[in-house]
């Protein structure tokens, strides 16, 4: 049987207090975060990891002091691979971790990968929407990486997957459903935000965030008001928005209430469990928000694993690429997107 690697990208996170500033570190450095050159870059790096060490060590200790990230890609990986023994007994499939800030970094786990001797390796970006600040930092740290065995195959996007979409619904409806069905509420899609800079320079993140917010609001006609947000701005940079504290605010105006949905994490993680779960959910109660409701990131729902199988399927099926055939495709005005078409 053929031997298949499945290399599943994610930020990585601190995994314990004294990771937080080399964490910290590692992020500002990377050019994609900060596109100055790295004479100016590196200390500026390390200039910002010092100012906000101990406000970060605060917030990753409501979480118990580290990071979720890596546990929970570990359920996912494990939940690939079940999933990918049964619908692909042909296979000797394996799911490696391969993180950008924080362990397992991408040249570990490219030994772990070459040691495994694959004959074929999918490269998958753990971000649905692709941008030149995740998804093309983390292939960009995995070539550099990776001198073994394989034939790869590139995933880049899967923003519309009919399981991510599924996936994102059900989670939406249930806590609502849960809530009693309250009347009169909002539902906020909220994505990390860039700066607009990164935006107009031809990176489809944005693009692909509200179609996927649209295709998942398309499945829940329930609940009919809804709009898509950013959170997590940092840096004195114009950022794109609406910002997710400027929609909380316009909520407490409005008197209606909100369901947030983290439309871009597939994982719980810092932007989550700290931001929207304790600092929009304390401004929501200033203003008035009622209810403040949040549906989960998508984790090992069936759905959302059964949308990874069907793209590491693609991936295998076709010659070569930047992403699974029939898969989303972005008007030529993003150019940063390596599956962008003329003329759209």
């Amino acid at each position: 049987m053929s031997r298949v690697a499945v290399v599943l990208f994610n930020l990585g996170g601190p995994d314990g207090p004294d990771a937080v500033r080399p964490f910290l570190y590692n992020l500002f450095k990377d050019p994609a975060i900060i596109s100055v050159p790295a004479i100016l870059r590196y200390p500026l790096a390390a200039l910002i990891s010092s100012r906000r060490e101990t406000s970060a060590q605060a917030n990753y200790n409501i979480m118990g002091g580290a990071s979720p990230l890596l546990p929970e890609t570990q359920k996912q990986a494990a939940a690939l691979d079940a999933a990918l023994a049964v619908a692909r007994p042909d296979l000797t499939v394996k799911s490696f971790i391969a993180m950008r800030y924080w362990k397992p970094f991408a040249d570990q786990t490219a030994q772990e990968v070459a040691a495994f001797a694959p004959d074929e390796i999918v490269l998958l970006p753990l971000y649905p929407q692709y941008s030149t600040t995740t998804t093309a930092s983390s292939l960009q740290d995995w070539a550099k990486a990776y001198k073994g065995p394989g034939r790869a195959r590139t995933v880049c996007c899967y923003p519309t997957a009919k399981g991510v979409v599924e996936g994102h619904a059900t989670a939406i409806r249930d806590t609502w459903v849960k809530a009693g069905k309250p009347a009169n509420v909002r539902l906020l899609f909220s994505a990390h935000g860039l700066p607009e800079k990164v935006i107009a320079g031809g990176d489809p993140y944005q693009a692909q965030i509200e179609a996927t917010a649209a295709a998942v609001a398309a499945q829940v006609p329930e609940l009919t008001d809804w709009r898509v947000c950013y959170q997590s701005r940092v840096g004195p940079l114009k950022w794109i928005g609406p910002s997710t504290v400027d929609e909380i605010h316009v909520a407490g105006e409005q008197g209606v209430g909100l369901l947030i949905t983290p439309i871009a994490f597939v994982s719980e993680h810092i932007e989550t469990l700290v931001e929207l779960d304790h600092e929009y959910a304390e401004l929501a109660v200033q203003q008035g928000v009622a209810p403040y409701l949040r549906a989960p990131a998508l984790g090992v729902e069936q759905a959302f694993i059964t949308a990874l199988v069907d793209t590491v399927d693609h991936a295998l099926a076709r010659a070569g690429g930047a992403a699974p055939e029939g898969a989303w495709l972005c008007p030529a005005r993003y150019g940063k997107c390596g599956r962008s078409v003329k003329g759209t």
